[in-house]
C-alpha cells in the first residue's frame, strides 16, 4: 500500500453493527435474539393466517377475497411485529370469514383458522 491510498484500521471488536466496504459491497444484517416473542397460540394463529393467505391465491379473486386477504395481511403484520393480534383485528377477521363463507368453505386452511378464532 502506498502512502496515498486510503486505509482502514479497526482495533478491538465490532458488536451489533453492520458494515460494507468497496464499490460493489453488499451487506445483509441478521441480528438474532432480538425478535418478537410469540406464545404457542400466536405461532399457531400466524401459521394458519399464512396458510389461508396462500390458499386465497388459488381461488378466483373477488371483493370478498381481497378484503379477507387485506385483513389477513394486517393480522400477519401484527403477529410478526408485536407477537399478538389486537382483539379488534381478530373481530374484523372473524366478520370477514363469516362474510366469505361461500368462498372459503372448501379451503381446509379456512377451517383451521376459524377453529383458532373460536368460530
Amino acid at each position: 500500500m502506498t502512502t496515498n491510498e486510503p486505509g482502514i484500521n479497526i482495533s478491538g471488536g465490532i458488536h451489533g453493527g453492520t458494515f460494507a466496504f468497496g464499490d460493489q459491497a453488499h451487506v445483509e444484517s441478521h441480528h438474532y435474539g432480538t425478535g418478537v416473542q410469540r406464545d404457542a397460540a400466536a405461532e399457531e394463529l400466524l401459521a394458519a393466517v399464512r396458510e389461508l393467505r396462500a390458499d386465497l391465491t388459488r381461488v378466483r379473486a373477488s371483493d370478498e377475497t381481497a378484503a379477507l386477504d387485506e385483513a389477513l395481511a394486517d393480522t400477519e403484520d401484527d403477529l410478526t411485529r408485536t407477537g399478538q393480534a389486537t382483539p379488534s383485528r381478530l373481530d374484523r377477521l372473524r366478520q370477514l370469514l363469516e362474510d366469505s363463507q361461500n368462498v372459503v368453505t372448501f379451503l381446509a386452511s379456512a377451517g383451521a383458522l376459524t377453529g383458532l378464532l373460536g368460530m
